[in-house]
């Protein structure tokens, strides 16, 4: 029984020309609005061919994916079994409106390849999107812009060692659109041009999102695979495959694996979206209704079990008998112990009473978690641990358990983890424990339930495919609540230590240790530490304490409210109070029961200099933690017990944040937790002690490819500014909890505030609750000028690239081009029409780069322009690649810079950009977030309210002469930064200006 995911509310955007009006608030119940749009005269749509779906199951028949089971059908949905095999789900959802989402999934991963062709299945979905029936060479991704999808996240695919997934979601849809997204996904679907010529221009992509993946992460990621899955075809099969089965790939090789596994009987196609679901089942028959397959079937490979090897003893605490172990030494990687107990996975009968203990086994899992997290956090000899049970790929049913060892004492770590588990298999938990983790859980699904009118279409579809996948069944938020609640009687202590002990059942014990250092572990001595037995240890089991806000102290003398009226936009009230904290509170039913809390305040990055900058970094883990008034994180936890409640904390450009999703009940209480966080912060120790240990732990990681060292040092290197720079660890062992308060101290008290609410509230109740918390806060200090005037630089470039290296793989290399751009809101119009120019590059580097070459598997090129600063933007353009493409990737850089600025696009490329990102502002603003995020800082800074009237012109309509005109700004004007990361060792190539062509039949 998979559940459903929660998803955003919808508005209806009403949209004129040259203004972004006020949405209509509605919501969607059974296909139709509460409230409805204007109608906007379309050009008349021929007739649709669309012929009377045929195979749709009837009422009366059980859909197919619920045969074998009892878990009641959701009706929203409707199924279809076609002749050929092919089976269909569709059905009505107007979230995001005009949207339609399209899943096609393959029963054929890497699992159904022979030796020969490991990769194959990864390698057929590139080659799906290379060349079809309807599209010629590399013309899917424009074809798919033209229809507004953006490629990589509207139109994409996966492959996993079960399955291969074509996924799309075209905005704006209508009847035409719809039938040529039909027409153009059936070409590819079945009959794609598999020849030599397209495997040989497709193999280097392939090749180079292998490379892209490659390094530590990978080597230990391939050993905990082998070892888990010793003897199981797992065990040898990655969906990227080998360089030598790529290497030897040819046409028809590749098209006896599609003939094999790409058959109707083997696809099933799910549809979500804002259309009739009859009009969706007819395209789906229309287009694949008399697909033929080619060829002999393929026979589903068996999948193998986990077996103890002959011999195995089981260790003194009667787990499963300990069988294949190993120990990997990276020394850039932190240490980490993961083990298993396997046992085989067999295909369920998708009941409630099968459900009924899954859900029991998350409420043992969610126990014991929380006793892991309590003794982490109370100092304890490992930084984090978990229990997860998980499913497999079909091929093992397994309970996990993952901790990282804080030093080299790993089996101190290990016993300590395993003396909580040993407890919960010795002594039922106490009904407290229970009740606690069943009304977090409650929560969660009735939360579900509330938000189900607005779940959206892509994951919904996503829910299906992912079901078809572990061969169960789907059910709606109801239903799911109801067996939840259904079984509270039954959540007893016996019960849960049944289900507990049942976890820790198995057929063998796995294991694998990460550790930096080489001779601290072997296999015998992790073998012995996991055969000894385990003493129980119940001191992590959590007191019997309730807390209740009730019972809080108040923030201070309630305040006054100095102002309140309207802020001119989307009827959202702006309310001031005597200390100066602003607030803008939009009250509106569109997101059912969800409310979005965001506070702004502080002066951001401008509070930090080279001096105190690990603490910034140490705050955005440790500053939540720390606690507030009497509360540390323990009792923070018993607080929200049966509440949704947040606390993410974020360092932007000029500000604090902090940011929860909540529910209208306890949108009150969310408040008190932000308001007391800033008014009567509390500062516990231990959590900076953690976030140090992490930090430390984490920092060599960032060497192991270029991808990491760009995450550590780009900021740091592209600005010159040391402030920017992750804290190493010499920095990090001289911070001390005792610094941690000074530094941020005073900036909890420093700077505006400005309080957002978005969402479903009574806002007379959320005004009263501003006025009693954030309206009692003292008046806040004034961030000094020099701080306020900070702004980051730029690292002016000579023409010669920084080199930076890396201690990973030596066929890794990363390049990357940024140029100055601006800042702040006056000119927020030239920055969203450089988000065209951007994608404009973007595109061209993707060609260049990754379609021609066959140099980098995903190139991108973006565009950051800080609305709270002056100044501050950039443009970037980076990719990953080989290091001898290096100089490759700055001579096409700058020669689309130069084209850019010398010469318009074409209509049509302009087209391929703002189709998508006017259609991804229409998605976006069907919810609360996108109004929030574009309205945030209105209340300092009044220009945002008028700026967001044009938000959907500035990005969606333009000339290709202003395009031009912005590249001849931008790109030529200022020497651009450059920065090569290649591997230690190695010097940066030399080499021709010209984009190589790629070979015939090897690839690179």
């Amino acid at each position: 029984m998979t559940s459903p995911s929660r998803a955003t509310r919808v508005l209806a955007l009403l949209l004129v020309p040259f203004v972004l009006a006020q949405p209509v608030l509605a919501r969607q119940n059974d296909g139709q609005n509460r409230a409805e749009a204007p109608k906007v005269p379309q050009k008349a749509l021929p007739p649709s061919t669309v012929p009377v779906p045929k195979a749709l199951q009837t009422a009366g028949t059980v859909p197919w994916l619920y045969e074998g089971s009892d878990v009641p059908v959701d009706g929203q949905w409707l199924f279809g079994k076609m002749k050929n095999g092919l089976r269909y789900a569709v059905r009505r959802n107007g979230v995001p409106p005009r949207q339609v989402s399209i899943r096609v999934r393959i029963d054929a991963g890497s699992m159904y390849e022979n030796d020969s062709e490991q990769g194959y299945a990864h390698l057929l979905e590139h080659l799906l999107f290379r060349e079809s029936k309807y599209l010629g060479k590399g013309e899917a991704i424009s074809a798919w812009q033209r229809l507004g999808a953006t490629f990589g996240s509207d139109a994409n695919a996966e492959t996993s060692p079960t399955h291969t997934a074509y996924k799309l979601d075209i905005p704006n849809i209508d009847q035409a659109k719809l039938e040529e997204s039909f027409k153009l996904l059936s070409g590819m679907i079945r009959e794609p041009v598999l020849s030599d010529e397209n495997v040989a221009a497709e193999r280097p992509i392939v090749l180079a999102e292998k490379r892209e993946r490659g390094g530590a992460g990978l080597r230990m990621a391939d050993l905990t695979r082998q070892t888990f899955f010793a003897g199981q075809r797992l065990s040898v099969r990655n969906p990227i495959g080998t360089d030598a089965t790529l290497g030897a790939a040819r046409g028809k090789g590749v098209k006896a694996f599609y003939d094999r596994w790409y058959r109707p009987e083997n696809t099933v196609i799910v549809v979500a979206g804002d259309a009739d679901p009859v009009v969706l089942a007819g395209l789906v028959e229309q287009w694949f209704g008399d697909w033929k397959p080619t060829g002999k079937a393929g026979t589903a490979p068996a999948f193998g079990d986990p077996v103890a090897p002959a011999g195995a003893q089981a260790p003194d605490d009667g787990i499963a008998p300990i069988g294949e172990l190993a120990v990997g030494v990276e020394p850039d990687l932190p240490r980490s112990l993961t083990y298993a107990i396997m046992r085989p996975w067999r295909q369920v009968q998708d009941t409630i009473a099968y459900n009924e203990g899954l859900l029991t086994d998350a409420v043992a899992q969610a126990i014991i978690n929380r006793r892991l997290e309590s003794r982490a956090r109370a100092g304890g000899s490992y930084l984090y641990a978990q229990v997860q049970q998980d499913d497999v790929s079909r091929s093992a049913d397994a309970t996990f358990v993952t901790f990282a060892p804080l030093t080299g004492d790993w089996q101190a770590a290990l016993g300590d983890v395993r003396s909580v588990i040993a407890d919960a298999l010795a002594t039922p938990p106490t009904q407290e424990e229970i009740d606690r983790e069943y009304a977090q859980f409650d929560v969660s699904f009735a939360n579900q339930v509330e938000q189900e009118s607005v779940q959206a279409g892509s994951a919904l579809a996503d829910n299906i495919v992912n079901a078809v996948d572990i061969r169960e069944a789907v059910a709606a938020p109801q239903v799911v609540l109801d067996v939840f609640r259904g079984m509270k009687p039954r959540l007893t202590p016996d019960a849960v230590l049944a289900r507990t002990r049942a976890l820790f059942e198995g057929t063998v014990t796995r294991g694998v240790y990460v550790t930096p250092t080489a001779g601290e572990a072997d296999v015998a001595a992790l073998r012995t530490a996991l055969a000894s037995e385990a003493a129980a240890d119940g001191s992590a089991r959590l007191a019997a304490q309730t807390i209740a806000f009730a019972d809080l102290p108040a923030v201070g003398a309630p305040g006054t409210i100095a102002k309140q009226g309207k802020l001119g936009v989307l009827d959202i009230n702006q309310v001031e109070f005597g200390n100066g904290v602003k607030a803008l509170l939009w009250a509106n039913d569109a997101e059912p029961g969800r409310v979005t809390v965001r506070v702004r305040f502080g002066a951001g990055w401008r509070a930090f200099d080279e001096s105190n900058a690990v603490y910034a970094s140490l705050g955005e883990t440790a500053l939540v933690g720390s606690g507030l008034g009497d509360l540390g994180q323990n009792e923070l936890d018993r607080l929200s017990t049966g509440r949704k409640l947040g606390f993410d904390f974020g360092i932007d450009d000029a500000v604090f944040t902090f940011t929860a999703q909540t529910r209208s009940e306890d949108v009150n209480d969310q408040l008190y937790l932000f308001a007391a966080k800033l008014g009567m912060p509390r500062w516990d120790k231990d959590p900076v002690i953690r976030a140090k240990a992490a930090a430390e732990l984490a920092y060599n990681t960032y060497s192991t490819s270029p991808g990491g060292v760009l995450g550590r040092d780009l900021e740091y290197l592209s600005t010159g500014e040391k402030r920017f720079a992750k804290p190493d660890p010499a920095a990090l062992k001289a911070a001390t909890p005792e610094e941690f308060r000074a530094v941020w101290e005073p900036l909890l008290a420093q700077g505006p505030v400005e309080v957002l609410v978005f969402g479903e509230f009574d806002a007379a109740k959320v005004t009263e609750q501003l006025r009693l918390t954030f309206g009692a806060l003292p008046p806040r200090a004034p961030i000094a000028a020099d701080v306020a005037a900070r702004v980051p630089g730029f690292a002016q470039g000579t023409g010669a690239p920084l080199v930076a290296t890396h201690r990973g793989d030596a066929n890794q290399a990363a390049a990357v081009v940024a140029w100055p751009s601006g800042g702040g809101v006056a000119n927020l119009r030239e920055s969203r029409q450089l988000e065209i120019l951007t994608q404009l590059f973007n595109n061209r580097l993707l060609d260049a780069l990754r379609e021609r070459a066959g140099a980098a598997y995903s190139p991108q090129a973006f565009s950051n322009w800080p609305a709270d600063l002056a100044s501050g933007g950039r443009i970037t353009a980076l990719a990953q690649l080989e290091p001898s493409f290096v100089p490759v990737f700055f001579a096409e850089a700058d020669k689309i810079a130069r084209d850019l600025a010398a010469t318009p696009p074409t209509a049509d490329e302009l087209a391929r950009v703002t189709e998508p990102l006017g259609q991804l502002i229409r998605r976006a603003s069907t919810g609360n977030q996108f109004w929030l995020y574009n309205l945030e800082g209105a209340t300092q800074d009044p220009q945002r309210v008028a700026k967001l009237r044009t938000i959907l012109t500035d990005y969606s309509e333009t000339t290709p002469e202003a395009m031009q005109a912005l590249a001849a700004r931008y790109l030529i004007n200022a020497t651009p930064f450059r920065l090569a990361v290649i591997p230690e060792g190695q010097t940066l190539a030399t080499g021709s200006a010209t984009t190589p062509e790629k070979s015939d039949t090897s690839g690179r």
